[in-house]
């Protein structure tokens, strides 16, 4: 089994605390886990985040405390540690890049050449909306439009022929909104075009494990069939960011993958 989107930020860069996100993996038979950090933990990325943060004063204040703490070179010098070590399972690298569709060369100049083994695409923000911090925050919002401008920018992501996959590909349903017009020819576009550009989707256990009352565990059935239906490649992922997470409900996503 794989778990795919493992957060390292809560940690230094040691082997040592590598080490406990593998050892976790060994106990929940992972043999294979993909290790990354959010890309606002790195000063190059920072400008991305300019107009989120004008847009909301909560945003600003978190991203001043979360962002630029690191620079990329202590990742990729992390990186080539960590593949000189035998942990007893196999660990990937990679990162995940909050989508913003103006930002598509700025990405592609700070990422390419710098030997990642994944590159992970994700719609954190629509038209500057932090649409997955707090429940609150969405009152007031047209609900109708912002899941419809979450799958036109995550079909822009894929598109873009940046990244390898794209994240939890429904975190909108997060807090349990619904939109009056059913999504399904959203979710057909989304993965045909995944198919024709041989990306991967998450099947992602984050946000159900962050709002069980409110989130369905991995993808809505729809999306799934929409997604198998195309050939899509699924990954399992648990959106880890402590050790304890690993492998979380991976084997209940495994099944629902098979089943269909």
């Amino acid at each position: 089994m794989i778990d795919g989107h493992i957060h390292i930020e809560r940690g230094e860069y040691t082997l040592e605390w590598i080490k406990k996100f593998t050892d976790r993996a060994i106990e929940k038979n992972i043999e294979e886990i993909w290790l990354l950090e959010h890309c606002y933990r790195f000063t190059e990325f920072m400008p991305m985040y300019d107009s989120v943060c004008k847009y909301s004063e909560y945003i600003d204040k978190w991203f001043h405390k979360k962002a630029g703490v690191k620079e990329l070179n202590d990742y990729l010098e992390l990186m080539e540690k960590v593949r000189e070590t035998d942990f007893g399972v196999k660990v990937m690298f990679g990162l995940e890049v909050c989508y913003f569709k103006e930002y598509e060369e700025f990405v592609y100049d700070l990422t390419k050449y710098k030997d990642f083994d994944f590159l992970l695409g994700s719609v954190h923000f629509v038209d500057d909306f932090a649409f997955d911090h707090k429940a609150e925050h969405w009152v007031g919002k047209d609900v109708d439009l912002i899941y419809a401008r979450f799958f036109e920018a995550s079909i822009e992501l894929v598109k873009s022929n940046i990244f390898d996959g794209i994240a939890h590909p429904d975190s909108i349903k997060l807090f349990g909104h619904k939109t009056l017009y059913p999504l399904y020819e959203y979710y057909e576009e989304l993965a045909k075009q995944l198919s024709n550009n041989n990306m991967y989707a998450e099947q992602n256990s984050g946000a159900h494990r962050r709002c069980p009352a409110t989130a369905e565990l991995g993808m809505d059935k729809d999306m799934l069939d929409a997604m198998l239906r195309h050939s899509v490649k699924i990954v399992t992922a648990s959106d880890a960011h402590e050790p304890c997470d690993v492998g979380d409900n991976i084997a209940q996503l495994k099944k629902s993958i098979s089943i269909g």
